[in-house]
Formats: structure tokens, sequence, C-alpha cells
């Protein structure tokens, strides 16, 4: 039967081993007396495993097999799933303390991306999320995510809305470590940046597994995970190991020049900034002061649109929408990409030309079971 995840049941109980045992003797019509003298037990002993005052050892367990004739592994499972229960209904009393943790994450909106589990109850909704984040306990979440240690806390973006935020980073992550890449190397990097740029002329459906397998071949993990309310964030970069980096992406700005600006700037961090840096670059006055932001812009501001070739363009003074085109295709990348450039840099009007844009939605989300 399909359990109802809005109405899950978790017992607040857990019945001792010794109760099955008791129950095994009164079926063979031996007495507490008995099975102590038969297993060399006190009866006091054995009035104290039927209580749950005392456990079922290895050593009782082979005894009871002899005695009893149910094997020992049986006694032993019963035991240990029992301590188990126990130590799983004193975490549920311990997380329901912390039930304002949960509630700081938008919960609704990670279950309709399928990131974790439907549920009303908050002790589960909680549980659920150290799942997501891979945490034993909220101390261990805290320490990892906002201790002063933390190296994206020190991100403005990440002080937007530092739950949104991790959950939409931790997400990437779990993306990547699932997918397989080469070791990374900077020249093949490189190389992708300038093979995935000259796709983006053709349809998103087309480029995106395309630089996707560029990227892994040169060690670093594509991903696009969409952005949470409050995240305010095109993409991030991390090492997840010394020769796997994260590339994550989302599709804020929900057009083209957004996202190959966001991806090259990514890659810039990778390629020049080190394997202990972790970077989020997000929107407006959250981006952050760092300089090495301030490098990655520029470093893909001049790979996308070589800096000779848009001043001789910007010189013209020629910024129609046919003067664009002609300009990309000698580029050989998207005229969106060139729109985006002109927009920001405000050499035209932040509404001129947007139909040279080509805008992008995310397919609908499949939901966890």
């Amino acid at each position: 039967m399909t359990k109802n995840q809005n109405n899950q049941f978790g017992p607040d109980y857990a019945t001792v081993p010794g109760a099955t045992l008791l129950e095994t003797i009164v079926e063979r019509g031996i007495s507490q007396a008995e099975l102590a003298e038969r297993t060399g037990r006190s009866k006091k002993h054995i009035n104290e495993i039927i209580k749950g005052k005392q456990p079922i050892t290895a050593e009782t367990a082979l005894q009871l097999e002899r005695v009893l004739g149910v094997r020992a592994d049986f006694w032993n499972n019963r035991q240990r799933e029992y301590d188990e229960a126990l130590a799983r209904i004193a975490e549920r009393r311990r997380l329901s303390k912390h039930i304002g943790w949960a509630r700081r994450f938008p919960y609704a909106d990670m279950v309709r991306l399928g990131w974790v589990r439907e549920t009303r109850n908050w002790v589960d909704r909680l549980s659920n999320l150290l799942d997501f984040f891979g945490m034993a306990g909220i101390s261990e979440w805290e320490e990892r995510w906002t201790s002063p240690r933390a190296a994206f806390r020190r991100s403005k973006a990440f002080e937007s809305n530092r739950f949104a935020v991790a959950a939409w980073l931790r997400a990437g992550e779990r993306a990547a470590q699932a997918m397989e890449t080469k070791p990374y190397s900077e020249t093949q990097l490189l190389a992708a940046l300038k093979s995935a740029c000259g796709l983006s002329r053709m349809n998103v459906n087309e480029y995106l597994p395309r630089m996707t397998s560029l990227c892994a071949d040169a060690g670093a993990a594509l991903v696009l995970v969409p952005e949470l309310s409050g995240t305010h964030t095109y993409g991030a970069t991390q090492w997840l190991t010394p020769d796997k980096a994260l590339l994550q992406l989302s599709l804020r700005g929900k057009t083209e020049d957004h996202l190959w600006f966001a991806f090259v700037h990514e890659a810039g961090h990778i390629l020049k900034h080190g394997k202990k840096g972790k970077f989020i670059e997000a929107t407006g006055k959250l981006k952050s002061e760092d300089k090495r932001e301030a490098e990655a812009d520029k470093f893909a501001c001049d790979f996308l649109i070589p800096r000779p070739q848009y001043d001789g363009f910007v010189l013209a003074g020629d910024f129609g929408a046919y003067a664009i085109t002609r300009f990309a295709e000698r580029l050989g990348i998207a005229p969106g990409i060139v729109v985006g450039r002109l927009q920001h840099d405000g050499k035209i009007d932040p509404s001129y030309h947007n139909g040279l844009k080509v805008r992008l939605r995310w397919a609908e989300p499949q939901t966890t079971n």
C-alpha cells in the first residue's frame, strides 16, 4: 500500500526484544525460571531482559538459539532494531526543538523541484532537509554552511537568504557528484569554452548537452539548477575534489545572454582563482565586491566578445539589428549575446533589440515520489 506522505506515522515507542522472548517461551510452555536454568543465567537477568532493562547480547543470543531453537541472528537483529528505534525516537525528540530552523527553507519549492519529499509534519521536514544536505544534525549544518570558516558565507549573495542559497548550492553539489568527469585540465577547459561558445547559435536543447560533455571532458561538472525565491543567483563555482570542479548555473535573467555570460564568468573563476575558492555570481547590490568577481567579469566579456572587435564595432556606431546580427556572425556567437553586452554597457537602451535574444525557460520538474 502506498503511504500518504502528508500523513506519515512515526511511532514514539519501541517494543522491547524481551516481549518477543516472553511470547516465545510462553508458546513453548517454558517458565522464566526454567529458561534461566537452561541458559545458565540468573532469574533476575532473564526477567530484566523480558522487561527491557537488559539487552540481548551476542552471547545470550547464542544461548537462546540452543535452548529455544530460534537462530541467534534473529535475537541479534531484534535487539539491533530496538536500539535503532530508540535512537530514532530520541532523535525526533531532539529535532522537534528545532522546527524554526526547518521553517526558514523554501520547502514547498524544494518539493516542487523534487529535491525533498512532501510532508506536513515539520519533524519529518527537518529530517528530510538534513538528508538532502547529507548532514547528521543542525550544528553540523551550521558549521558547514554558516560558520566564519564557511567559504560561501563571505558572499553577499549568500547573506541574501542563506537558507535558500544553501539549498540551491547543495542541489548543484548533488547533481555534480552523480556526474562522471575526466581529471581537470586547464588547457582542456579553455578549449571547451571556445568550442561551447561556438555552439551558442544553436537551439538550447542542442547546445546544452554538448556544453555539458565538453566541460566534463575538461574536469568540470556543468549543472543547471533552478533558482529559489530569494537567492538572486546566476551561478556558482567550487571544487568538489582536486580534479573535479563544479560549474553551477541558474536561468536567472531567462535570456541566453545571461546564461552565456554566467557560464564563462564561472569558468573564469575555475581557470584563474585556484582550487580553494568558492564563488557565487549574484545580481544587483548583492554582488560581491571581491576583486576576483571583477576579474571574472572581464574574462567573460573579453572571451565572448574580444575587446578589439568590440571597440571597433562600438566605434562604428551602427547598433541596428542587421549590424548586430552580422557582427555576431563574424564572431560566431548568438546575436543575443551582443545585444546583452551593448545593453549592459549602456550603448543601447535595455528595451532595444530584445527580439534578437532567445528566451529560456525550465521544463516542468519531475517530483520525487
